[in-house]
Formats: structure tokens, C-alpha cells, sequence
């Protein structure tokens, strides 16, 4: 089986974070389905860097990237994946409505506390991460 590594941003501002959904794929377990941001890592680049472009190519933000939140090892039926998953910021003052969606096809800033965050209809390996979010913001970290 194929291994992908990919890192995924928690993009956090006044308390929520930017979920997004993806558009159609040939793979029906990730069709449509919620994720935090990110992408591949290419080749000689470290996961920051790959981040940060990642970001600026499919939503047109700058983050800065904060501190490793959490890595997940996730098999799907057809690929597996090593995600590196970061805490992030935005880097400007730009509007956080301000986001140029490119590879997705919808976006919403929400509260980790909030029932429709944990309801959202997750990626499979972007689970856990929900599950971490959930239990720092009930340990108040």
C-alpha cells in the first residue's frame, strides 16, 4: 500500500477553527468530506514549509505555524497516510472570511466546544484530530 505524508493545519482565530470540506473525488470515503487543510509534503521540504505553501495555495493564507498538535497514521482502502497535524494562526489581519477556496467547495470557522463540530461529516483520519480538539478545549488548554 501506497504511503502519503501530508500535514494538516488547525488554523485557529478567537476561539474557532477553519474547517473545510473537500470537493468530489474518485475515493467515495473522503468525497465530500470535512478536513482540516493541508496537503502533501514535496520532496526536501519540511513539514512547516510545506504547510504554510499548502495553505497559500488552496485557501490564499499566510499562517504561521505554531507548535505539532498531534500525528496521525490512518490506512484508507486505497492509501495510507502519515499526517503531521499543526496548530497554526493566521499570520495577518486579513478578514478571516477572506479565503479563496481552490481544491474545496466549502469552509466554516467553528468552535471545537460546538455539537456541529463534532457532528460534521469527518474525513476518517482527520477523526482523531477532532478528538483531541474536543478534549483540550473540555481541559480548558
Amino acid at each position: 500500500m501506497k504511503i502519503i505524508h501530508v500535514v494538516a493545519a488547525v488554523i485557529e482565530d478567537g476561539g474557532s477553527i477553519l474547517c473545510v470540506q473537500r470537493g468530489a473525488s474518485k475515493y467515495p470515503y473522503i468525497h465530500q468530506k470535512w478536513e482540516f487543510p493541508g496537503g502533501k509534503v514535496e520532496p526536501n521540504e519540511t513539514p512547516e514549509a510545506a504547510l504554510r505553501r499548502e495553505i497559500m495555495e488552496e485557501l490564499g493564507l499566510d499562517i504561521q505555524v505554531t507548535s505539532r498538535l498531534i500525528i496521525v497514521e490512518h490506512a484508507y482502502a486505497d492509501f495510507g497516510l502519515i499526517m503531521d497535524t499543526y496548530r497554526c494562526l493566521l499570520a495577518d489581519s486579513l478578514p478571516r472570511l477572506d479565503i479563496h477556496l481552490t481544491e474545496h467547495i466549502a469552509f466554516q470557522w467553528m468552535k471545537p466546544s460546538s455539537v456541529e463540530f463534532a457532528s460534521l461529516d469527518w474525513a476518517a483520519a482527520d477523526r482523531p484530530i477532532v478528538d483531541v480538539l474536543r478534549a483540550s478545549f473540555q481541559n480548558g488548554t
